[in-house]
């Protein structure tokens, strides 16, 4: 069955599709898709899957035409990145 995957990282979003064996799990169709090997920047040990945003177990049955995330841990904290960037507008301006 064909299933999207859909991976961002610094480059921008990557999605691709993939044939995987009816019955797969979310992490099973990641790995018979070869994406792993194709961004290694996936750390498989701290990344979170979702299927159309919405977070599931590694084991979650995919569905045919389903978009499968794989989700990274943020680089930095969003309120931190925010004030971050408030000073440096402000730092400007002064």
């Amino acid at each position: 069955m064909k299933i999207q995957i859909a991976y961002v990282d610094e480059d921008g979003a990557r999605v691709s599709e993939h044939e995987v064996a009816v019955g797969s799990g979310a992490w099973q169709a990641i790995e018979q898709s070869g994406v792993l090997e194709r961004w290694p920047a996936i750390d498989p040990a701290r990344a979170k899957i979702g299927i159309y945003g919405r977070l599931v177990a590694a084991d979650t049955i995919v569905k045919e035409g389903d978009r499968i995330e794989i989700y990274t841990p943020l680089a930095m904290d969003p309120k931190q990145a925010r004030r971050q960037r408030a000073l440096r507008t402000q730092r400007r301006r002064a």
